[in-house]
């Protein structure tokens, strides 16, 4: 069963109570679809982010950083457009994100210094700053869209769907909930992948405790998939607070909100893996029996990016030595005479590999496997206790066209 979100699914989405949210279309897609987003909070919200290491990093990214700096305990809103990222735009265009801050601002009667501002697109294009302004003018009044759902359809590019996720995390004095949008489809890989998240909460929160809160829960699912190998220049996880439920995360709170807020991240992450571009299925990749979680992470990183693993895949192939061979080059101190490797989940699971040497195998039902979606594949390493799952996707000839002609 595809991980996707279904019409109805979309339909049911309500960001965390605290929250509204309008979108609209304001020209910056030529094909006329819904490319701009506001979502703001009814009160100062604390606010925490990550974003992309990447060295070229777009002028949202650069505000963004800033703004938090300064301001992560009253952030008001997140503008976000989609149709352009504003990347290496230079002066100009962080001229243009503080404007889209501002104006955004204007319509809430806020401060420009209490609005974080997303972008996704075409690197290298300016933003059209008279379609912006004229959208935001939309966003205010009643002929804006204002469901959640076309929020988070309004920052797709390539994505076949909008990513939604969301949990009740259940505190001493009473369930918060938390629930967030995501887009991405290609250019994904850590640190982090060109992706937007944005995630609300109705919890009373501090900003540091926020912040460690978010580093955690990335830190095992959006820094652990990858379509292409790609790295972008605009990605960016977001996550606010309204405080509207009462209810504060504490020390004693901490643990049960940091779970819901990773079971969210997570799904969302899923999600971005299963709609890599031109992908057919997810594929979840599980290290076990490594000696810490960073080799497993390691290990599993290279078997995603592998092309030759992500084709054999596509094309239901058993070709396994192409895993053990992407174990080997991925820099861990593995040892090939300890591993074991298996397709399928708890229950399906089909043994190929055995200290290192092939096992006599069905190869029908290996290729069946293969085929399944999710895609399941699990090696174990025989140097510990140790673990981590790393998603990605296989890899067809859309992806090819898709990303021949984006400009184009």
């Amino acid at each position: 069963m595809s991980v996707l979100a279904s019409d109805e699914d979309l339909a049911r989405f309500r960001l965390a109570p605290g929250f509204e949210c309008a979108a609209t279309a304001c020209g910056l897609k030529r094909n006329g679809a819904l490319d701009l987003a506001l979502v703001w909070s009814t009160g100062p919200a604390s606010a925490a982010g990550v974003f992309t290491t990447n060295r070229v990093q777009a002028a949202p990214v650069v505000l963004d950083r800033g703004t938090l700096a300064g301001s992560a305990a009253r952030i008001r809103a997140v503008i976000a457009n989609s149709g352009c990222a504003n990347a290496c735009t230079g002066e100009r265009g962080l001229a243009d994100a503080r404007r889209m801050a501002a104006l955004a601002a204007a319509a809430l009667d806020a401060r420009a210094e209490e609005v974080l501002v997303l972008s996704t697109g075409v690197i290298g294009a300016f933003l059209d700053m008279d379609k912006i302004a004229g959208g935001i003018e939309v966003l205010r009044g009643p002929a804006a869209r204002r469901a959640a759902g076309d929020a988070a359809r309004a920052i797709t590019t390539t994505d076949t769907r909008p990513k939604i996720a969301s949990a009740d995390a259940a505190l001493p004095g009473g369930a918060v909930r938390i629930a967030g949008f995501a887009k991405g489809a290609g250019m994904i890989h850590p640190q982090m992948a060109t992706m937007l998240a944005l995630v609300t909460t109705d919890a009373r929160i501090e900003p540091d405790r926020l912040a460690r809160a978010l580093g955690a829960a990335v830190a095992r699912s959006f820094n652990r998939i990858s379509v292409d190998g790609d790295m972008s220049t605009n990605d960016t996880v977001l996550v606010l607070a309204s405080g509207v439920s009462g209810m504060s995360v504490g020390d004693a709170e901490a643990a049960a909100f940091e779970a819901a807020l990773a079971e969210v991240c997570a799904s969302l992450a899923r999600q971005i893996a299963r709609d890599g571009e031109g992908a057919t299925r997810l594929v979840e990749i599980a290290v076990t029996g490594a000696a810490s979680e960073a080799q497993a992470h390691q290990v599993g990183d290279a078997i995603a990016c592998s092309p030759l693993v992500k084709t054999a895949v596509h094309g239901g192939d058993p070709n396994w030595g192409r895993i053990l061979a992407a174990a080997g080059y991925s820099g861990a101190e593995v040892e090939p005479e300890r591993m074991r490797l298996w397709f399928g989940g708890p229950g399906t699971e089909l043994a190929l590999v055995e200290r290192g040497l092939p096992l006599a195998f069905d190869a029908a039902r290996a290729s069946a496997l293969l085929r399944e979606d999710p895609v399941v594949v699990r090696l174990d390493l025989g140097l510990g206790a140790a673990a981590a799952t790393v998603w990605t996707c296989d890899l067809s000839a859309e992806y090819v066209r898709v990303n021949a002609e984006y400009t184009t």
